[in-house]
């Protein structure tokens, strides 16, 4: 059974996320030929305090609001 998890940092309204889900599991079933139906996706949405690249927190970078 395929299982997509997709972290990021922000959070994304309902409507974003059917969306999202919904492209993801379309695009995943069409390239390897699997049932859609048996794909599974989670999200997970994290705030930017929660992660940190290169020694530093994702917040108190420049650049955080990607």
């Amino acid at each position: 059974m395929p299982f997509i998890e997709v972290k990021h940092i922000g959070r994304c309204s309902a409507e974003q996320k059917r969306a999202l889900v919904r492209e993801l599991t379309e695009a995943y079933a069409r390239a390897l030929g699997k049932d859609p139906g048996r794909v599974w996706v989670t999200l997970q949405e994290f705030d930017a305090q929660d992660w940190a690249t290169g020694g530093q927190l994702v917040s108190e970078r420049d650049d955080s609001s990607e």
